[in-house]
């Protein structure tokens, strides 16, 4: 059984082409195949067009959320409720091409890979947004310890044992690519050129996708709060220096008055530690939405084969 997990939210334009794109492409694999939809919380007509398109295709299933969870919570659900020996993760808005779900299957099946991302090796679009996810990529690479990840995102193939031990991870505030990077096992991946969306704006606006950066960020990386401690020290020596130079102006007869103590004592000093307060609260938050043990997701209906739609 191969599995595949696409979160939708408030995609009615695209629904009938992914849906048509999909099946077509799992039917070129030689394996039995369902395609589960999860529904995040969507306020147009996207579920009701899902459950249509079950009624056309017997191999399609569709997990209702009793709200909008985000989107790492929706593939997380898919993930949970998959069957699959093998199980994919791949997003609703097509930029992502299903045809290369074959040679994904290939390269497990013949390869003997566990994991299999789509590697982006260019991508249509916005130049800006791309320019952003570039930084973002770069700087990930460079201040945490997930190697091998560049340019990849959700679109992906798994084995079950890499499925299950990715699950293993409780965490709620989530970024399943670094996840999957970090759960090891052979990983290889398939490159090609990511699309425009062909309708419709993207869900991920850049506020969030800033928001699932800082997540990501936070989640696998020490460096923020090493660049506090960097920043305080740096503050630490500038302000010596500086209060050398006032003492020694002071002396001399030329400080300005009022300077020193402005400048120095609420400017400087007083930055530094609103930017310290901030990287610890960030920190802090995390701690707090771990304790609570809020369930990631709430499942308001499952339409399984055998639920009638």
């Amino acid at each position: 059984m191969l599995s595949v997990v696409i979160p939708i939210y408030n995609e009615e334009g695209l629904i009938d082409n992914l849906v048509k794109q999909t099946v077509s492409a799992m039917e070129t694999i030689d394996t039995d195949f369902e395609i589960i939809f999860v529904d995040d919380g969507s306020k147009d007509k996207s579920l009701q067009l899902l459950l249509d398109c079950k009624k056309k295709y017997s191999s399609i299933k569709v997990l209702s959320l009793s709200r909008n969870f985000g989107h790492q919570a929706a593939f997380t659900a898919g993930l949970e409720h998959a069957k699959g020996d093998i199980v994919c993760m791949m997003d609703g808005d097509l930029q992502d091409p299903p045809a290369l779900f074959k040679e994904m299957y290939r390269k497990i099946t013949e390869e003997n890979f566990d994991i299999i991302s789509g590697k982006r090796s260019g991508r249509k679009g916005k130049t800006s947004r791309n320019f952003y996810t570039f930084l973002f990529h770069l700087m990930f690479k460079n201040i945490t310890a997930i190697q091998n990840m560049e340019n990849t995102g959700n679109f992906s193939m798994m084995r079950r044992e890499a499925v299950n031990a990715l699950l293993q991870m409780k965490e709620k505030v989530r970024y399943l690519p670094g996840l999957r990077a970090f759960i090891g096992f052979k990983q290889g991946f398939v490159e090609y050129v990511r699309d425009e969306r062909i309708e419709g704006n993207p869900k991920m606006s850049l506020a969030k996708l800033f928001i699932l950066a800082a997540d990501a960020i936070f989640s696998f990386s020490r460096f923020p709060i090493r660049l506090t401690l960097t920043l305080g020290l740096i503050g630490t020596i500038v302000f010596m220096f500086a209060g050398i130079y006032v003492l020694i102006a002071k002396i001399l007869g030329f400080a300005i008055v009022g300077w020193s103590s402005t400048l120095l004592s609420i400017y400087f000093l007083g930055s530094i530690q609103l930017v310290s307060l901030g990287v610890v609260g960030e920190y802090v938050f995390r701690i707090y939405k771990e304790s609570q043990n809020r369930p990631l997701y709430i499942v308001r209906k499952f339409f399984d084969e055998d639920t009638l739609a």
